[in-house]
């Protein structure tokens, strides 16, 4: 997403206050994504407490870049 992007979406976005919010939550998604990956790639078996909170943090986290998804009704079914 190119600066000009960034500024009109932020412009309609009621959740992001500036770039630099935007740009930590789209970090911080991208940490969560990485500890899923982590989690479903152990050779143990799976730890379904950790595969349930990383999927909690990514709802939560994108949750806020998609709020008509609803993604909070997925959330409540986790645990």
């Amino acid at each position: 997403m190119n600066d000009n992007n960034l500024k009109g979406w932020l412009q309609k976005s009621e959740l992001f206050h500036s770039i630099e919010q935007l740009e930590k939550h789209r970090v911080w998604l991208a940490k969560m994504a990485l500890h899923l990956f982590q989690t479903a790639l152990k050779t143990e078996p799976m730890e379904l407490d950790k595969l349930r909170n990383n999927l909690h943090a990514i709802l939560t986290i994108s949750d806020q870049f998609l709020p008509d998804a609803k993604l909070d009704r997925a959330k409540d079914h986790l645990y």
